[in-house]
C-alpha cells in the first residue's frame, strides 16, 4: 500500500506536465496567428502581397491617402509623425495670429 501512495504524486506530475505542453502548443498556434511570433503563415492567410510592388504602381497624386501600414509599429510610427506635423501646423497659426 506504502508504494502505490507514493506513486500517484508521480502521476499528477506527468498529468500536469502534458496538460502544460498542450496549452503551451495551443498558445504558440494562436501567437504566430496573430503575427506576434515569427513562422509560417501562409498556411493561415491567402492573402496576396500588401504594398506597392512591381505590379502595383505608386500613385504620384499627393492629395490620396497613403496605404494603411500593418505593422503596429509602423502605425505608431506614423501617427507620431501626423502629430508633430499637426502639433508645427498649430504653432504657425498661433503665431500668425499673435503677430
Amino acid at each position: 500500500m506504502n508504494a502505490r501512495h507514493r506513486e500517484q504524486g508521480w502521476v499528477g506530475l506527468i498529468v500536469i506536465l502534458v496538460a502544460l505542453v498542450i496549452v503551451g502548443m495551443l498558445a504558440q498556434t494562436l501567437l504566430k496567428q496573430y503575427g506576434l511570433l515569427p513562422g509560417d503563415r501562409a498556411a493561415t492567410t491567402t492573402a496576396g502581397p500588401r504594398g506597392v510592388g512591381p505590379t502595383t504602381p505608386m500613385n504620384s497624386d499627393p492629395t490620396t491617402t497613403s496605404p494603411v501600414p500593418t505593422n503596429a509599429i509602423e502605425r505608431a510610427r506614423g501617427l507620431e509623425s501626423s502629430l508633430q506635423q499637426q502639433t508645427q501646423e498649430m504653432g504657425q497659426r498661433i503665431d500668425a495670429q499673435t503677430k
